[in-house]
């Protein structure tokens, strides 16, 4: 169980690991992005140390707000994500497919990964996204498709709030994702057009069946609560909503696994 860092937005990536330690989760995905902590991989090596609290998995800078962040190539912000989660001991990158604008990326984009994937031990993870919508008009923004099942990739994140958003029947595509499902981003959405991450059980996703299959099939992956928590009014807010996802994702992949209660004996009087 790991916490993402993006999840106490606006708060810093500092500020996560110190989070994460005192809630009780095992670990953290780094969000790269603006913050410069986020992508220096030996101050987040200090603050996983003070802590106690190891880095599971790193999240390339690949969003609209990161096409700067550590280079305008994709390519360079693949292999950098790469050396970071080699440095710092995490078993997973996660990637979101290309933008549609960035051409000559998305035409390699599938070779390029399994390519990448050859050559380290860290898994690349394609991770789901979803349609763009305004009103009754929607964009396609990502190539070669939003649904990474339809592509071969060796490994697959499956987001449970962008399974809300792009409208998809979630155990569908973890059927599809099979044994291939690396890496999985808990949260929930009621399928708006906005991406919701909200905390798990506040929305329509199946987030019980889901930590129920994965405590049946062997995943041997990281769960990683990945939620908005930036209408929070106060830090204890923020962290009350963390200790809630927590507390839910244990609850469901413990009582996946729970032994059935044994049958009571029957009575002396019915037995004889």
């Amino acid at each position: 169980m790991a916490l993402s860092t993006a999840s106490v937005y606006p708060e810093s990536t500092a500020a996560a690991f110190e989070i994460a330690g005192r809630l009780g989760y095992d670990g953290v995905e780094v969000m790269v992005w603006t913050d410069p902590v986020s992508q220096d991989v030996e101050a987040l090596r200090r603050l996983s140390d003070l802590h106690g609290v190891p880095v599971l998995a790193v999240h390339a800078p690949c969003l609209l707000i990161t096409q700067r962040v550590w280079s305008k190539d994709p390519w360079t912000k693949l292999r950098r994500a790469r050396s970071a989660a080699e440095r710092l001991g995490a078993s997973t990158v996660v990637v979101h497919p290309p933008f549609r604008w960035q051409r000559a990326y998305a035409r390699e984009f599938v070779q390029g990964v399994w390519r990448m994937a050859d050559e380290t031990d860290v898994r690349f993870a394609v991770e789901n996204m979803f349609p763009w919508r305004y009103r009754d008009r929607e964009m396609l923004a990502y190539a070669p498709d939003w649904d990474p099942t339809r592509d071969d990739y060796r490994h697959f994140t499956i987001d449970l709030s962008h399974t809300a958003t792009s409208r998809t029947d979630t155990l569908a595509m973890l059927e599809r994702m099979g044994d291939r499902l690396g890496h999985v981003h808990l949260a929930d959405g009621n399928g708006s057009a906005k991406d919701e991450h909200l905390v798990p059980g506040r929305g329509s996703q199946p987030c019980a069946e889901v930590l129920t299959h994965l405590a049946h099939s062997g995943f041997d992956g990281h769960v990683v609560v990945e939620v908005n928590t930036r209408r929070a009014m106060s830090a204890a807010e923020r962290e009350a909503d963390l200790a809630e996802a927590l507390a839910y994702t244990r609850r469901h992949l413990a009582a996946a696994v729970a032994p059935p209660s044994p049958s009571p004996e029957p009575s002396r009087a019915r037995r004889s």
